[in-house]
């Protein structure tokens, strides 16, 4: 048979083998133990059981007819197969979903998919954005995973979500288009029954007389509220560290000590509930969450809808703060002319 008939230089290329004995599941199942380095981890952001992971592994192996993964101690690593392996899955991955967003962008928004990476503090603002845009586009299946700074970088450089919504711009890490849209105001909180609630312009040298709780190390929140103790020469008097903004208004309402928290984490219960808002000199720290992804990165006609859709939010987010706390009117001056910018900008992104 000829060589230059297009159909049988096709069908050669075609992977008859892997057709027949692997799955695009089993394919799936693998990269994210790899990625993730664990068999646990993958089984939970797949929402299988772990059995069900080391089975789907153990079939693909066999299907390879070479190992995937070597245990040394309790870590599992790939073998050289298994590399080889999963830079192919990330290929071909990135391949469909390419594909899915293009196939989304000749549907329009009548369908399509967005996946959103969210850094753990603006849980509190992300899911009422997403059913603002949902109530737009009801034919948009959304996808929101929230977790911590480290594994933001990370899913940002494995392309692995469309938007990333985040307290900082990973300037060191990756290099990423930056578009700022909602304010997130840092406050610092004390029990209802606290002798300092209602007191006006409190001294920081105060606060620092009083036992203080602070986020984990390498946590945002923490670093920008020790920055301006000590700016200031002071040092509070820290009690416990904790890892959760909840833990945190939960051991507040506890009475084991003050806080600095994101006033987005007051949004369900409100300012007059079992916490309140000190008017501290120097606080609120006015900061602004960000929507990043990485540079050069081709946003799917959804993705560039949402990206629109949140900078032009800014207004209500701003309104909304300031009616949980009114004493922001004259603190939260909205970064307009960067705003501006960035809905310039991200038409062109």
């Amino acid at each position: 048979m000829s060589s230059d008939n297009p159909s049988n230089s096709s069908r050669a290329s075609i992977p008859d083998y892997l057709i027949r004995h692997a799955t695009l599941r089993q394919l799936q199942v693998f990269e994210a133990v790899v990625r993730l380095g664990s068999f646990t981890r993958a089984a939970e952001e797949l929402f299988l059981t772990q059995p069900t992971v080391s089975m789907q592994t153990r079939k693909l192996g066999e299907a390879m007819g070479l190992p995937l993964f070597e245990h040394i101690g309790r870590n599992v690593k790939p073998t050289e197969a298994g590399l080889e392996l999963y830079d192919a899955c990330r290929r071909m991955f990135e391949t469909l979903a390419n594909l899915e967003m293009k196939l989304a962008d000749l549907k329009g928004m009548r369908r399509g998919r967005l996946r959103l990476g969210v850094i753990t503090t603006a849980k509190y603002l992300a899911p009422e954005i997403l059913g603002q845009f949902s109530r737009l586009y009801p034919g948009v299946d959304l996808t929101l995973k929230v977790t911590n700074r480290e594994r933001i970088i990370e899913r940002m450089h494995a392309n692995e979500d469309d938007l990333y919504i985040t307290g900082f711009v990973p300037k060191d890490e990756i290099e990423v288009e930056a578009f700022p849209f909602a304010p997130n105001p840092l406050v610092i909180i004390a029990p209802r029954g606290h002798p300092l609630v209602g007191k006006k312009r409190i001294k920081l040298a105060q606060i620092c007389k009083e036992p203080f709780i602070l986020r984990e190390p390498g946590s945002g929140i923490r670093d920008a509220a020790l920055k301006v103790f000590k700016a200031h020469g002071l040092q509070p008097l820290v009690r416990m560290e904790l890892g959760s903004n909840e833990a945190i208004k939960h051991a507040v309402v506890g009475g084991l000590g003050l806080a600095v928290l994101s006033l987005h984490t007051l949004m369900l219960d409100g300012v007059d509930g079992a916490v309140a808002v000190l008017d501290v000199e120097n606080f609120p720290i006015v900061r602004h969450w960000d929507i990043v992804y990485p540079k050069g990165k081709e946003l799917s006609l959804v993705a560039r809808t949402f990206l629109d859709f949140a900078i032009a939010s800014q207004p209500e987010i701003h309104k909304r703060m300031e009616t949980l706390w009114p004493a922001l009117r004259h603190q939260l001056k909205a970064p307009k002319k960067r705003a501006d910018n960035a809905k310039g900008g991200a038409g062109k992104g």
